[in-house]
């Protein structure tokens, strides 16, 4: 809980750290290395907890990606908007016998302009995103080596167990 009483959002990386923690700590089944005994409820609620979590940090990036493609169209939109006035403008400005060279040279600089705000309203976008993507990929990277982490684990308990069965199918010497 937060100082104002919310709940912090879980994150799915420390709930993988936190199963897999449970699942080291968890009791052996009497008789049988690689088998423990963990109650189910308790795991199907991290697992529960686990599942909640990612579907937020899909949201959050699809919302990352629709923000940038209204940022970029709204850029659009305000370059074609000044390219649009400066165009005006210079039409205006030629139909004037008297300043027609100077209306010229003033519609080229306002559409010159109205291209560079463009321009540099797309690489702020463009650096926005790469900087959101850059985030969503390290959270991305983590969860994949927990996960990677936990699956060699996992492989490692069943060598172990496999290799522990076949003690286990003899009969018992007594």
């Amino acid at each position: 809980m937060l100082d104002d009483g919310s709940e912090r959002p879980v994150d799915p990386l420390d709930s993988i750290d936190e199963i897999i923690e449970r699942v080291q700590d968890a009791r052996s089944v009497p008789m049988s290395r690689p088998n423990f005994m963990y109650d189910r409820a308790e795991m199907i609620d991290l697992l529960d907890a686990l599942r909640s979590g990612l579907p937020s940090e899909i949201r959050k990036a699809a919302a990352v990606l629709d923000e940038r493609d209204r940022i970029i169209e709204a850029g659009r939109r305000e370059a074609d908007r000044i390219i649009s006035e400066g165009e005006t403008e210079h039409a205006r400005l030629v139909s004037v016998n008297e300043i027609t060279v100077s209306a010229e040279h003033e519609g080229a600089r306002i559409i010159a302009e109205a291209r560079g705000e463009a321009q540099r309203l797309r690489e702020e976008v463009d650096d926005y995103v790469d900087t959101a993507l850059a985030n969503f990929e390290q959270f991305l990277t983590r969860a994949l080596a927990s996960i990677e982490r936990g699956r060699d684990k996992m492989h490692a308990l069943r060598e172990i167990g496999t290799f522990q069965g076949e003690d286990s199918e003899r009969p018992l010497p007594f």
